[in-house]
């Protein structure tokens, strides 16, 4: 699983020429559900959306407050592009899981989230619904490019596959995904949002 997660002063999601969810101040969670992720998945997703400290404390500091310390909203829309692995130039989706399946996971998610904060700031858009912004299908056509072993979405099936999924976590600021099983007393590559052991 793959959340990307972006603070905003407001953000909302419109189908068609509706607008049908906004939030004021907080986050925007972009959601990729992987055909192989299971609810431990899920629950260390929810736990850090709602914890990662992205917001500023009382006196300015930054880094210093999440998004619940600071009674702010959440506004999170499935993006089952955030799968995508390229071939050459071209994204393929087939990491994602098919939408009557992540239907019911994504709901269990929101779910998650809502009994562990105030649900009413907790606010979505479903599977499978056409999201845009501004009027452009922009949400939709979103995929990751990155450069070297740190990010998935350019590795080939192969690759994907000898090295676990490629499930790791870096303080990018933006991408957070499940943590991955690695051998007791080896170090993490810089950045890693866990400590290591």
């Amino acid at each position: 699983m793959k959340a990307i997660i972006q603070r905003v002063t407001k953000a909302s999601v419109t189908v068609g020429e509706e607008q049908v969810s906004s939030i004021g101040r907080g986050i925007c969670v972009l959601l990729g559900i992987s055909v192989d992720d299971t609810q431990r998945d899920a629950d260390y997703i929810v736990r850090k959306i709602l914890n990662l400290r992205l917001f500023e404390d009382e006196n300015g500091r930054a880094w210093a407050k999440s998004v619940m310390e600071r009674d702010f909203e959440v506004l999170c829309v499935s993006q089952f592009t955030l799968q995508c692995i390229l071939k050459g130039n071209k994204p393929d989706f087939h990491s994602a899981m098919p939408a009557e399946l992540a239907q019911p996971f994504y709901n269990s998610i929101l779910e998650s989230m809502r009994s562990a904060y105030k649900p009413e700031l907790i606010k979505a858009l479903e599977v499978g619904e056409a999201a845009a912004e501004e009027g452009e299908d922009a949400l939709q056509r979103a995929v990751g490019v990155g450069t070297g072993e740190r990010f998935p979405a350019l590795q080939t099936g192969s690759q994907r596959q000898q090295r676990g999924g490629g499930r790791r976590v870096f303080r990018s600021g933006a991408v957070v995904e499940p943590e991955c099983q690695t051998n007791r007393g080896h170090e993490r590559e810089p950045g890693s949002l866990r400590k290591t052991s």
